[in-house]
C-alpha cells in the first residue's frame, strides 16, 4: 500500500479557494452580493462557510426576476425555466378487459353501489411530470439503452486486435521473409545487400505538406479541426454506468390496478367415450386443494355427446345458448401446490335403481362384443330412451375420477420436450404413462403477477400435454359430499390405494392440458361476458373459471362482479311421515313470494339456456337423507331489498310410470333471506323445513322464526344443509366495513335513522357512532379492507375535506379519518411485505395515488374535476374551470376557525338556488360535462339542507393534521410517511390544475400558513432522522429516502426557493448531528441518498441556474501569489475572481447552483483523506456524480454544445476535486510494467539487498515514514511531508471518477478552461498532467482477446465480492486496516524495470507506489449474470472499448493542447512542458486506436515544432523515449500508423538536424531505441519496420529545403545502418542454437552501434559472457579488450591523465583489430552529454575492471604473452594511485604467466581448427560457403560434424540423394567436351543391374503408399518428381552415352537399356501415383506461352 505518491503531497489540505479565502476579505460578505442573493441579515466581511455547513440558497424565484437573460429565446431560453407543459392532469380511461364494460343492468342503485361501481369504472386521474422520464429516476441507463446509444459506433482499428495468433504469425513471418528481398540472397553481411534491399521496397504513404513551413498557430488549428471531427458526442454511452444495486431515486410508475389472476392453465375437453353408448352423460370439472379441503374453482360443465344422445333430451332442454356449449376452460391458480387435483364428475338421466345398478352395464359390456351383445344394447337403449322421455330433466349422479394436477406438469417437463400424451388409468395401470409426440404447440403466458406457491409447481412453461382418463369410479350413492371426496383424494396418492381395488368403469375421456396463452381468442368470463378479442359470436367459447383461491389474495376489487354459490349438502328426511325417497331439491332466486316472482339468473350448466329461473339437484335412488354435490350459481342484482331471498322446494320424483302418480310430489320447503339489517346473508346454514307453502310476507323473516300455525319437518329441527358463498365486489361482507360505508352513506342521503344490524341510529348519535365506527375499521379483516381499500380511502379522504353536517353542528373528522389511514395502511405495509418496492412502498397504495386518488369535490353536488361516473374518453380537463364553481361558495379558510379542533364549529349556509339550478342542470349531463363529482353528484342531489360547503384543501388539512398529531398515530404516520406525502403532492397539483394555478407565480400559489405547515413538517421529520438513525435503521432509512422524494416532487410545485430551505433546514440537523458522532458514516450515507433523490429531479439542471454568472465581489481581492509561494501568481482582476469561482465550491457558486453545490461539497468532504469513517462510502458519492453526468450526457435537452457546456459549467469544482484525490486514486499504470512505470527504486540498490528478507523500503513502509526519494533534480514533484498513510480507491471507483472528469473536460468551455489553467501554479498544473497520465492507463483498450479470456472466467464474480468485502473491510482507517494490510503480504511486492525500460514519467507516481497493496484489479464491467457470451456480444464489447478508448484519449489530447496554449505565455513552461510530453508519450506507450494515434503523432509534432530545445536540451531522458516509441509504432502492422509514425521520426531528426548541422543524439537514441526495440518486443515484424525506413529514406530524399545539406546523406547512413542491426538482431533471435553464427551476428551488430558508444560495450561485453560461457577464453578475452579500449577511448576525451591510456592505440600490441573502436566520426556524441557514457564502466574504475578480466581470460586461454600487454596497460594506472597491494598481485600474476611460458615450451596447444564446407539449399544463406572452426585441443573430426550434424527427416535424405544423382547425370550429359568415362560410371551407378536396387528400393520405401500425415504430402510429392525427373535424365543419358561409342560397346549399351526399361516400368505406377489433396480441379488456361512458368506446376499433370 502505498503510502503516498510523491507528487501527491499536498501543501496542506485546505484546498487553493479556501487560501484565498482565508487571506482576501471574502466576497461572500459583499454587500452587492447580499443584495442579489437576497440574503437577510448582518454578514461580516469576512464570513466564509466551511464545506460542512450547507449555505444559504439563492432565492430562484426572485433571481429570475431580477436576472432576465439577455438571450431573447434559443437554446438556453430552456435552460432557465421549466417548459410550460411542465404537468399535466390527464384522465385516461382505463382498459377494460371484456368487450363491454361489467357493470349492472339496474339503472337504479343505492348509493354504495353507485360508489363501487364508480370506482370501478372511472378514469385514472394521473399527475404526468412530462420531463420526469429524463431525470435519473426513470432514465436508467440500461444495457437496451446504452445499446440504443451506441449504434452506428464506427470500429476503431488496434494494432493488437490485427496481430495474428502464435502459430498462423510464425508462419506469416516465414512467408514474410521467403517473399522478401532479404538478406539471404545476397554475399552475407554485405553493407550493399541493405541498401538493395531498402532502395528495392515500397514505402508508406507520406503525409501531404509535411515538409512545408506553416505557421504554428495554422498547424494547431488544422489539428484541432481534425481532431474535433467526426468525435463521439456521448462519452458515456461509451462508458457502462457502475456496478450498483438498484440506485436509490429510482422510482417505478406504479402498475396499472388490475383484476387478480393466478396461473393459468388451459384446459381443453376432447371426447368422452364408453364401452356402450345407451345415452347421454353430463360432466363437470373442478379443482380442488387436498391439503386445504377447498374447493378452489367454480365448476365447469361440459357436454361431449353426440348428437344423437343429446336428441333423446330435447323434450327437457330448451335451444342451447352458445355460452353453454363451451368444450375448453381457463383455470386460474394463485398457489399451485402438490395438492392440487382436477375433479371430473358425470352425471346421467335418473332412472330407476341404484348407481350400482345403473352402471353395472357400462363395466360389463365391452365394444368388441357389440354384435355379440346385440339384443341386450338394443333394450339397454330403449330403456334410456324412455327414462330420457320421462325423466330427462332430473339427473343422478354417476362416476368419478381425478388427476393429480401436478403429476401431469412435472411429467410433461419443461419447455425442452414436445408436448406429452398421457394415459391415466385409475386401475392397477394409474401412473403407467404411455408418451406420444405431437406438435400441438400453445402460446405461453408469462405470469402478470408472481404467484406463491411451491416452485416445483409452475404452471407457465411446461410442455402441452394430452391425457386419455381410461378408468372411472362409480359414485357411491351414500358418499357424495366433499368430506368424503377429500378422503379418495388422500387416499389416491397413497400407493396401496382403496380404489385401486374397485371394479372401475372403463371409458377414454381425452383431454388437453397447457399453459393459457397470453390472450385467447374467445374467451367468456365467469359472468359470460366476451374478453377482448372476440371476433366472431358463432365460435364455440371458452369459459374462464373463476377461482376461490386457497388462501386470502390481496387485491383491490378493480371490476364489478357480483355472483352468489349455493352449495345444498344433505338433508335428513329420515324422520319425516310419508313417501319421500327419490328426493330432489328445486333452488329458486325470488325477488317476491308469488311463484311468478322467481329471477332467470341461475346460471345454465351445459348445452342449455343462459340463464335460468330454477335449478334441481341429482337425485340418489331411494335415499330419504341424501347428500348432494351441486353447484348453483346466481347472478345477484346489484341492489338487493328485503324481499329477495333463496327459496328451496323439496321433491319426491316418482322414477317409474304409475297412474296417477305426479312426476313430482312437493315434501317439504325452506328459504333463506338474502339481507340481514341490510348486510348480504351469506354462510353455512343448518335450516328447518316446512311442509306446507310457507305463508305470506315470509321471505323478510329467517325460516328459524316459528311461524304461527305451520308444520315443520321433524318439529321445526334444522334439517337441510346448505352453504351460501358470495364472491362479490359490492358486498364487503366484513360487519366494520358495512357498517363504516352504512353511516357514510346515510350522511351523504341524509336518510335517519340508519339501521345497522340491529340498532337505530339516530342524528343526534351519528356522530359518536361515526367516530367508532372509523376506529372500528382497524377490527376489520385484512382481506376485505384490501378488495374494498380504495374505497374506503376515498371515503375518508372525503370526510377529511368535507366535514358533514350533523344536527346544523360541522363535525371534524379529519384526525379521525387521518389516524385511519395510518392505521390501515401501516397494516398493509406489515402484512403484505411481497408488496413492497424498494423504497417500502406498497405496490397497492402506490397504485392508488398514482391512478385513483383525485381532489374530492369540495361541494356538495357540484362536478368533481375531471371526467365522471361511467367511461368516457381522455379528456385533458381544459374547459372553463370556473364555470360550476360561483364565488359565492368560496368560503377561504381562515385561522379562526380551526380545522384541527372538533370543538370550534362554523355556522352552516345554503347555497342559492341559482347555484343548485346550474349544478343540477349539469351533473348528470355525462356526455358534454366531462366532470361530474367524485362522488357520484346525484348522490347529493337529493337533499342539502343542513350541508356546509365547508371548502378544505386536502394537502392542507393532511399537513395541518400530520403537524399537529402525536403518539401513536404520528408515529404511524411516519412509518408510511411516503403515502401521506404523495398523497399531498398530488392533492397540491390538482389543487393548482383546477385552480388555473400552474401558470400562477410559484411564490402565490400556497397560502404562507400551508408552507409554515410543511417547513414545520420537514423540521421534525429532519430531527426524527437525526435522532432515530441508529435505533430504527430500516424505518429511518424509508423516512430519509420519502422526505427526499418529496422534496423533490415539491421542486415542480412550489417555490424553488422555499424548497431549497427545507433542503438546507435538513443539511442543517444532519451538520449539527454529525458533529457529536463518533462514526459519521451512516449518517452521511442517509444525506447522500437524499440529495441523490433530490438530484434525480428532471430539472435539476435548470435548478442550478446554470446560466448565471457568478456574482463578483465589489473590489478585486488582492494577489494570494505571495501566500501561496507559486511562480506563477494569481491575476487580481475581477474577472479572473470570477474564474476561480467558477472552479471552486467558492460560497457563491454553492449559493446560485445550489443542488451542484451540496453534490460536489459531498464529494469533497467523502474523499477527503482525512474525513474519518468516510472510505465506505467513496463508491456510493462517486456513483452519484457519476449517474448525474451519464444523465445528462444522454439527455436530448442537452446535446446541442452551447448548452452542454453551460451542463458542465456546474460541474467544473469536479476538476480541482478530483486533483487533490490523486494521492488516492487506484494505479491503473500498474499493469504496464513491461511498458516502464513511474518506478524509482534503482536496480542497484535492489540487487544489493535481494539477501535480506524485507528490503529497506518495506521495512520503512511497515514502519510508517516514507521512503527517500529518489527522484530528478528539478522534478516538479513534491516530495513527502507526512508519512500519512492514504486509502486507495477501487478501481471500479477511480474509473468512474476519471470518466466525470473525462467528461467535464470534453464539454466544459474551453476559453474558460484555458483561463483557469492560466491561473493555476505549476504545482497544480503538473498534479492534472499526473491526472491525464493515469487517465490514459485507465481507459487503455484491453483488446479481443481480454474479452474472450475474461469470457472464461467464471470465478469473476467471487472476485468483484472479494473485491466489495475488502474495501468494506479496509473502510475504517486505523490500526485494523494497518493489519488487513500487512497481513496481505506486501513482502517482494516491488517491479524492477532495466534502466532501458525506464518510464518516461520518471518518479511521476512515487516510490511508494510499488509497495502497494496490489488488489486484484477488479474488472470495471457491470457483471452480468450469463457468463457465456456470444461471439457477437465480445465483438460488440471490443468495439464500445475500442470507442471508448480512442474518445477518453482524445478528450486527454484536448485537454493537453489547452494546457500548452496556456502556458506558452507564461515563462515557466519549460516543467510543464515536459509534463505535457510525458502524457503524450505513456499514451504512445499504451495500446491505441489508429485513429488516436494519428491525432497524437499530430500533436507531438506540434509540440516539438514549437519548442525543439524541450527534448534536444532538457528533457533528453523523455528524447530517449520518443524515439523508442517513435520506432515502435513504425514497426506497426497498420499503414496509417506507420505513416504518421514515420513523418514524426523523420521531422524530429530534421528538427535535430536544424538546431546544430548534426542530428548525432536522435542517431544515438534510434539506434538504441531499436535494439531495446527487438530485444523485448514479442511479435516484432521487421518488415513493417523496413518499410517505415523506406518511408523516413523517401523523405530525405524528397526534402528539397535540406538537399544541400549533408542531411540527407546522415540520413541514409542511419537508415541503412538500422537496417542492418535490425535484419541481424531478427536473425539472432532465429539462431539461438547456434552459437558460431550467434556470435557472429553479435559481432555485427556489436560493429552497427559503432556511433552508440553504450550500447557497442554492452554488445561486446554480451559477446564476452557467451564466449566465457562455452570455454572459448582467449576470444572472451579479446572482446574484453575492444570494451577497455572503447572506454580508454572516450575516458581520453573526459579526463586528460597522463597515466591513462590515450585511446585504443594503445592496445594495438594486443590485437590490430582493437583500432576500430577509435572515436573518429562525425557522428560521435561528446561524451559529456547527458546519457552518454553514463555507464559505471565509463570510469577509471570500470576500465580497470575490463582490463583485469581481459588479463583473466587470456591466462585461462593460455595466451600469456598477451596478459603481459594487457598489464602494461594496467600497471601505470595502479602506480598512479600508489596501490601497493594491487601492484603486488599484478606482479604475481605476471611471474606466474612466464613461468609457465617456460614451463610449457613446445607443449602448449591453442586448439584444432577444421575447415567446414556448408552445402545444400537447407543451409540458407551458407550453402556453399566455407568457415574455418576452431575448436577445443584434440578435437576429432567425427565429434565435430556430430555437433555440426543437421538432422533430417529419413523422406528428406531420400530427396538429397535423388536430386544429387540427377545432378550427377545432367552434368555427365551435357559435359563439354564430352567425358564418356565419366559418364558411363554416373550411368552405371544409375541403373547398373547391381545397383538399380537402390533408387528403386528408395521408390518402393517412398512411394508406395500415400502417408497418413499430412506434412508429408510435400515431400512425397516432391520425391515422386524427383523420380520422374530422375528417369529423364537417364534416357537423356542412355541417348547420349549411344552417341558417343564405339561397335565394342554395343552389348553394353543395350544391357544398361534393358535395365532402365525394367526400372522405368517398376517405377512407372509409384511415378504416377497422385495426392489428390494436392491436386485441386484447375480450369483450362489459354495461355501465351510465356506464362508457363507462371502456372503452378503441381496443377499441370507432368
Amino acid at each position: 500500500m502505498a503510502e503516498r505518491r510523491a507528487f501527491a503531497q499536498k501543501i496542506s489540505r485546505t484546498v487553493a479557494a479556501e487560501v484565498r479565502k482565508q487571506i482576501s476579505g471574502q466576497y461572500s460578505g459583499s454587500p452587492q452580493l447580499l443584495k442579489n442573493l437576497n440574503i437577510v441579515g448582518s454578514i461580516s466581511h469576512h464570513t466564509t462557510v466551511p464545506l460542512t455547513e450547507a449555505v444559504d440558497p439563492v432565492d430562484l424565484e426572485d433571481y429570475l426576476i431580477t436576472h432576465p437573460l439577455a438571450v431573447d429565446s434559443g437554446l438556453l431560453r430552456d435552460l432557465i425555466e421549466f417548459p410550460p407543459d411542465d404537468i399535466e392532469v390527464v384522465y385516461s380511461p382505463r382498459d377494460c378487459r371484456t368487450l363491454v364494460s361489467a357493470v349492472p343492468e339496474e339503472s337504479d342503485m343505492d348509493p354504495h353501489v353507485r360508489d363501487c361501481i364508480r370506482s370501478y369504472t372511472e378514469d385514472w386521474a394521473i399527475v404526468i411530470r412530462k420531463y420526469h422520464k429524463l431525470g435519473t429516476g426513470f432514465n436508467p441507463n440500461t444495457l437496451d439503452k446504452q445499446k440504443e446509444r451506441q449504434k452506428g459506433l464506427p470500429k476503431q482499428v488496434f494494432e493488437s486486435d490485427e496481430a495474428p495468433d502464435g502459430n498462423n504469425y510464425q508462419d506469416e513471418q516465414d512467408d514474410l521473409k521467403r517473399r522478401s528481398m532479404s538478406i539471404d540472397d545476397t554475399p552475407r553481411g554485405s553493407w550493399a545487400c541493405s541498401i538493395f534491399d531498402l532502395k528495392n521496397s515500397l514505402p508508406d504513404a507520406l503525409l501531404p505538406n509535411l515538409l512545408d513551413r506553416t505557421p504554428n498557430e495554422e498547424i494547431d488549428r488544422q489539428n484541432d479541426d481534425q481532431r474535433k471531427a467526426n468525435r463521439h458526442k456521448e462519452l458515456f454511452a461509451l462508458h457502462p454506468s457502475p456496478d450498483e444495486e438498484e440506485p436509490i431515486e429510482r422510482l417505478s410508475v406504479p402498475e396499472v390496478p388490475k383484476e387478480h389472476f393466478g396461473q393459468r392453465l388451459l384446459v381443453k375437453c376432447l371426447s368422452l367415450k364408453f364401452e356402450i353408448e345407451i345415452e347421454p352423460i353430463f360432466a363437470s370439472l373442478a379443482l380442488y386443494d387436498v391439503k386445504e379441503k377447498k374447493k378452489i374453482s367454480e365448476n365447469f360443465y361440459f357436454d361431449l355427446n353426440s348428437e344423437q344422445m343429446k336428441g333423446l333430451l330435447r323434450p327437457h332442454v330448451p335451444p342451447a345458448a352458445i355460452t353453454t356449449l363451451a368444450r375448453s376452460a381457463i383455470f386460474s391458480i394463485t398457489y399451485p401446490s402438490q395438492d392440487v387435483f382436477l375433479v371430473i364428475k358425470l352425471e346421467k338421466v335418473l332412472q330407476q335403481g341404484d348407481i350400482g345398478e345403473c352402471a353395472e352395464p357400462y363395466m360389463i359390456f365391452k365394444e368388441a362384443d357389440a354384435t355379440k351383445n346385440k339384443e341386450k344394447l338394443e333394450k339397454l337403449k330403449s330403456q334410456a330412451d324412455q327414462f330420457c322421455q320421462r325423466l330427462g330433466k332430473y339427473r343422478m349422479p354417476f362416476a368419478w375420477t381425478a388427476i393429480h394436477l401436478m403429476n401431469i406438469v412435472s411429467s410433461a417437463g419443461s419447455l425442452e420436450r414436445d408436448s406429452t400424451e398421457v394415459e391415466i388409468s385409475t386401475g392397477e395401470r394409474k401412473g403407467s404413462w404411455s408418451e406420444r409426440r405431437n406438435s400441438s404447440l400453445v402460446g405461453r403466458r408469462s405470469l402478470e403477477r408472481t404467484t406463491s406457491g411451491d416452485d416445483s409447481c409452475n404452471l407457465t412453461s411446461f410442455r402441452p400435454a394430452t391425457l386419455t382418463v381410461t378408468n372411472f369410479f362409480k359414485q357411491e350413492g351414500d358418499r357424495l359430499s366433499d368430506e368424503d371426496l377429500y378422503k379418495f383424494l388422500a387416499d389416491m396418492r397413497r400407493p396401496s390405494s382403496v380404489l385401486r381395488r374397485l371394479r372401475p368403469i372403463t371409458a377414454q375421456l381425452k383431454i388437453d392440458i397447457s399453459p393459457a396463452p397470453e390472450n385467447p381468442h374467445y374467451c367468456l368470463t365467469p359472468e359470460l361476458l366476451q374478453v377482448k378479442l372476440y371476433p366472431d359470436s358463432r365460435v364455440r367459447p371458452t369459459r374462464e373459471i373463476l377461482e376461490f383461491p386457497a388462501r386470502d389474495v390481496y387485491v383491490p376489487n378493480t371490476t364489478y362482479r357480483n355472483l352468489l354459490y349455493i352449495y345444498p349438502q344433505s338433508l335428513n328426511f329420515a324422520n319425516r311421515q310419508g313417501s319421500a325417497r327419490n328426493i330432489t331439491v328445486k333452488v329458486q332466486f325470488m325477488y317476491g313470494e308469488d311463484p311468478s316472482n322467481a329471477m332467470p339468473v341461475i346460471f345454465g350448466k351445459s348445452s342449455c339456456s343462459e340463464f335460468s329461473k330454477e335449478a334441481y339437484t341429482a337425485v340418489v335412488y331411494h335415499n330419504r337423507s341424501p347428500d348432494f354435490h351441486e353447484e348453483i350459481k346466481v347472478k345477484l342484482p346489484a341492489t338487493l331489498t328485503d324481499h329477495h331471498h333463496l327459496l328451496f322446494t323439496f321433491y319426491h320424483v316418482s322414477c317409474q310410470q304409475k297412474q296417477n302418480t305426479p312426476l313430482e310430489t312437493p315434501v317439504g320447503y325452506t328459504w333463506i333471506p338474502m339481507l340481514q339489517n341490510g348486510r348480504l346473508k351469506t354462510g353455512q346454514f343448518c335450516l328447518p323445513v316446512s311442509l306446507e307453502k310457507p305463508p305470506q310476507a315470509y321471505s323478510v323473516l329467517s325460516p328459524e322464526v316459528p311461524l304461527p300455525g305451520m308444520k315443520w319437518v321433524d318439529n321445526h329441527k334444522g334439517v337441510f344443509n346448505v352453504e351460501v358463498v358470495a364472491v362479490s365486489s359490492i358486498h364487503t361482507q366484513d360487519p366494520y366495513l358495512d357498517k363504516f360505508f352504512a353511516l357514510v352513506n346515510a350522511l351523504d342521503e341524509h336518510m335517519f335513522p340508519v339501521r345497522i344490524g340491529d340498532m337505530r341510529i339516530m342524528e343526534n348519535n351519528l356522530e359518536n357512532e361515526l367516530k367508532s365506527s372509523i376506529a372500528a375499521l382497524n377490527s376489520s379483516q385484512l382481506e376485505p379492507v384490501v378488495r374494498f381499500l380504495y374505497l374506503l380511502l376515498d371515503k375518508l379522504i372525503l370526510l377529511v375535506v368535507r366535514p358533514p353536517v350533523i344536527a346544523g353542528q360541522i363535525v371534524n373528522l379529519g384526525q379521525a379519518s387521518f389516524e385511519a389511514m395510518a392505521s390501515i395502511i401501516n397494516r398493509l405495509h406489515k402484512n403484505l411485505e411481497g408488496n413492497h418496492d424498494q423504497h417500502g412502498r406498497n405496490s397497492l397504495l402506490a397504485s392508488y395515488i398514482y391512478y385513483v386518488f383525485r381532489l374530492p369535490n369540495t361541494y356538495p353536488n357540484s362536478p368533481s374535476p375531471g371526467p365522471g361516473g361511467l367511461g368516457g374518453s381522455v379528456h385533458y380537463a381544459t374547459m372553463a374551470r370556473s364555470a360550476v364553481r360561483p364565488a359565492s361558495l368560496n368560503l377561504n379558510r381562515s385561522r379562526s376557525l380551526s380545522n384541527s379542533n372538533p370543538d370550534i364549529s362554523g355556522t352552516p349556509t345554503s347555497p342559492d338556488d341559482e347555484v343548485r339550478s346550474i349544478i343540477g342542470s349539469k351533473a348528470m349531463d355525462r356526455s358534454c360535462n366531462r366532470m361530474s363529482s367524485h362522488t357520484e353528484t346525484s348522490s347529493f342531489l337529493q337533499t342539502l339542507t343542513g350541508r356546509l360547503p365547508t371548502k378544505k384543501l386536502f394537502h392542507e388539512e393532511l399537513a395541518l393534521q400530520w403537524v399537529v398529531c402525536s403518539g401513536s398515530v404520528r408515529e404511524s404516520a411516519l412509518q408510511q410517511a411516503w403515502f401521506f406525502f404523495e398523497l399531498m403532492v398530488k392533492s397540491m397539483v390538482h389543487h393548482l390544475y383546477f385552480n388555473d394555478k400552474l401558470d400562477a407565480p410559484r411564490k402565490s400559489r400556497f397560502p404562507e400558513r400551508f408552507m409554515d405547515d410543511i417547513a414545520a413538517l420537514v423540521s421534525t421529520i429532519a430531527s426524527d432522522i437525526v435522532s432515530r438513525f441508529q435505533k430504527d435503521t430500516e424505518m429511518v432509512e424509508r423516512l430519509n429516502t420519502s422526505l427526499a422524494f418529496f422534496l423533490n416532487d415539491l421542486l415542480s410545485v412550489m417555490d424553488r426557493g422555499f424548497v431549497f430551505s427545507l433542503i438546507k433546514t435538513c443539511y442543517k440537523q444532519v451538520s449539527s448531528k454529525l458533529y457529536s458522532l463518533p462514526t459519521p458514516s451512516v449518517l452521511v450515507s442517509l444525506r447522500l441518498d437524499f440529495l441523490r433523490i433530490i438530484s434525480s429531479h428532471e430539472h435539476y439542471v435548470t435548478l442550478n441556474l446554470p446560466c448565471s454568472l457568478l456574482t463578483p465581489p465589489a473590489s478585486p481581492s488582492p494577489s494570494v501569489s505571495s501566500a501561496t509561494s507559486q511562480s506563477s501568481g494569481f491575476s487580481t482582476t475581477v474577472q479572473d475572481q470570477k474564474i476561480a469561482n467558477m472552479f471552486e465550491l467558492s460560497v457563491p457558486f454553492r449559493q446560485q447552483h445550489y443542488l451542484a453545490g451540496l453534490v460536489l461539497t459531498e464529494l469533497a468532504l467523502i474523499l477527503d483523506p482525512d474525513a474519518e469513517g468516510l472510505f465506505g462510502l467513496h463508491k456510493k458519492v462517486i456513483n452519484m456524480v457519476h449517474n448525474l453526468l451519464s444523465s445528462h450526457d444522454s439527455d436530448p435537452r442537452y446535446s446541442d454544445p452551447q448548452i452542454k457546456a453551460r451542463v458542465a459549467m456546474l460541474y467544473l469544482p469536479l476538476i480541482g476535486i478530483i486533483m487533490e484525490t490523486v494521492p488516492q486514486l487506484y494505479d491503473f499504470t500498474e499493469t504496464h510494467n513491461q511498458r516502464g512505470r513511474p518506478i524509482c527504486i534503482a536496480t542497484d540498490d535492489y540487487e544489493s539487498e535481494s539477501g535480506s528478507m524485507i528490503s529497506q523500503t518495506v521495512a520503512m513502509a511497515i514502519a510508517g515514514t516514507s521512503v527517500p526519494q529518489l527522484t530528478r533534480p528539478g522534478s516538479f514533484l513534491l516530495t513527502s511531508t507526512s508519512g500519512r498513510q492514504h486509502t486507495t480507491f477501487s478501481a471500479e471507483s477511480s474509473r468512474s471518477l476519471l470518466i466525470c472528469l473525462l467528461w467535464v473536460l470534453k464539454n466544459a468551455d474551453e476559453t474558460v478552461l484555458q483561463k483557469w489553467f492560466t491561473d493555476l501554479s505549476v504545482l497544480q498544473l503538473n498534479r492534472l498532467l499526473d491526472l491525464l497520465y493515469l487517465c490514459v492507463s485507465c481507459f487503455e483498450y484491453k483488446g479481443k482477446k481480454v474479452f474472450e479470456r475474461m469470457n472464461s472466467l467464471t470465478f469473476k464474480k467471487s472476485k468483484d465480492m472479494r473485491a466489495k468485502l475488502e474495501e468494506a473491510i479496509l473502510g475504517s482507517i486505523g490500526a485494523r486496516q494497518e493489519m488487513v494490510r500487512r497481513s496481505r503480504g506486501q513482502l517482494g511486492m516491488y517491479t524492477i524495470s532495466s534502466p532501458s525500460e525506464r518510464s518516461p514519467s520518471g518518479s511521476a507516481f512515487g516510490s511508494q507506489e510499488n509497495l502497494r497493496w496490489r488488489k486484484d484489479m477488479t474488472h470495471w464491467r457491470q457483471n452480468t449474470e450469463k457468463l457465456d457470451k456470444s461471439r457477437a456480444e465480445i465483438e460488440h464489447e471490443a468495439l464500445i472499448d475500442g470507442n471508448l478508448a480512442t474518445e477518453a484519449n482524445l478528450i486527454i489530447l484536448d485537454t493537453l493542447e489547452i494546457v500548452v496554449q496556456t502556458v506558452s505565455v507564461t515563462e515557466s513552461k519549460e516543467s510543464i512542458l515536459g509534463g505535457v510530453l510525458k502524457v503524450l508519450l505513456h499514451s504512445m506507450a499504451c495500446n491505441q486506436s489508429a485513429v488516436y494515434l494519428q491525432h497524437c503523432f499530430a500533436t507531438q509534432r506540434a509540440l516539438v515544432s514549437k519548442f525543439p530545445e524541450l527534448l534536444f536540451e532538457e528533457e533528453t531522458e523523455q528524447c530517449a523515449d520518443l524515439c523508442l516509441r517513435l520506432l515502435r509504432h513504425c514497426s506497426s502492422s497498420i499503414g496509417t500508423i506507420r505513416s504518421h509514425a514515420s513523418a514524426s521520426l523523420y521531422l524530429l531528426m530534421r528538427q535535430n538536424f536544424e538546431i546544430g548541422n548534426n542530428f548525432a543524439r536522435v542517431k544515438m537514441q534510434v539506434t538504441m531505441s531499436l535494439s531495446s526495440l527487438v530485444g523485448t518486443s514479442q511479435n516484432f515484424n521487421e518488415e513493417f519496420l523496413r518499410r517505415s525506413l523506406k518511408t523516413i529514406l523517401t523523405y530525405a530524399e524528397e526534402d528539397l529545403e535540406l538537399r544541400e545539406t549533408t542531411f540527407p546523406d546522415q540520413v541514409q547512413d542511419l537508415v541503412f545502418n538500422l537496417h542492418m542491426i535490425l535484419s541481424d538482431t531478427v536473425k539472432m533471435k532465429e539462431h539461438q542454437e547456434d552459437p558460431e553464427m550467434l556470435i557472429d551476428l553479435m559481432y555485427r551488430i556489436a560493429k552497427g552501434y559503432q556511433t552508440s558508444p553504450d550500447l557497442r560495450l554492452t554488445w561486446l561485453q554480451n559477446m564476452a559472457g557467451k564466449h566465457s560461457e562455452r570455454s572459448n577464453h582467449a576470444e572472451a578475452a579479446q572482446c574484453l579488450v575492444h570494451s577497455a579500449a572503447l572506454v580508454a577511448e572516450y575516458l581520453s576525451m573526459l579526463e586528460d591523465r597522463k597515466y591513462l591510456p590515450v585511446g585504443c592505440v594503445t592496445f594495438q600490441n594486443i590485437s590490430s583489430n582493437v583500432l576500430e573502436e577509435s572515436a573518429v566520426s562525425d557522428d560521435v556524441v561528446s561524451p559529456d552529454e547527458e546519457g552518454i557514457c553514463s555507464g559505471k564502466y565509463f570510469t577509471e574504475s570500470g576500465l580497470v575492471g575490463l582490463l583485469e578480466q581481459a588479463a583473466a581470460s587470456f591466462s585461462m586461454a593460455g595466451m600469456y604473452e598477451a596478459v603481459n600487454e594487457v598489464y602494461k596497460v594496467l600497471i601505470p594506472i595502479h602506480e598512479a594511485n600508489r596501490d601497493a597491494k594491487k601492484l603486488s598481485t599484478i606482479h604475481g600474476k605476471l611471474q606466474e604467466a612466464f613461468s609457465k611460458i617456460v614451463h610449457q615450451d613446445g607443449k602448449r596447444m591453442f586448439g584444432t581448427y577444421f575447415r567446414v564446407g556448408f552445402y545444400g539449399t537447407k543451409f540458407g544463406d551458407l550453402d556453399e560457403q566455407e568457415f574455418v572452426y576452431k575448436e577445443p585441443a584434440i578435437t576429432k573430426l567425427a565429434e565435430i560434424s556430430h555437433r555440426l550434424e543437421i538432422i533430417l527427416t529419413p523422406i528428406e535424405v531420400a530427396i538429397e540423394d535423388m536430386q544429387k544423382k540427377t545432378q550427377e547425370l545432367a552434368f555427365a550429359t551435357h559435359q563439354d567436351p564430352a567425358d564418356p568415362k565419366m559418364l558411363q560410371m554416373v550411368l552405371q551407378g544409375s541403373v547398373g543391374t547391381t545397383v538399380n536396387q537402390g533408387p528403386l528400393e528408395v521408390a518402393q520405401v517412398f512411394l508406395s503408399e500415400i502417408p497418413s500425415d499430412p506434412k508429408l504430402f510435400r515431400h512425397h510429392n516432391k520425391l515422386r518428381l524427383c523420380f520422374k525427373d530422375f528417369t529423364k535424365r537417364c534416357e537423356d543419358a542412355l541417348r547420349k552415352n549411344k552417341s558417343l561409342i564405339g561397335p565394342d560397346q554395343k552389348e553394353y549399351q543395350r544391357e544398361l537399356e534393358r535395365n532402365y526399361h525394367r526400372l522405368k516400368e517398376a517405377l512407372q505406377p509409384l511415378i504416377n501415383r497422385k495426392i489428390p489433396q494436392l491436386y485441386k480441379a484447375v480450369l483450362p488456361v489459354t495461355c501465351h506461352r510465356d506464362s508457363f512458368s507462371r502456372m503452378s506446376l503441381r496443377k499441370m499433370d507432368l
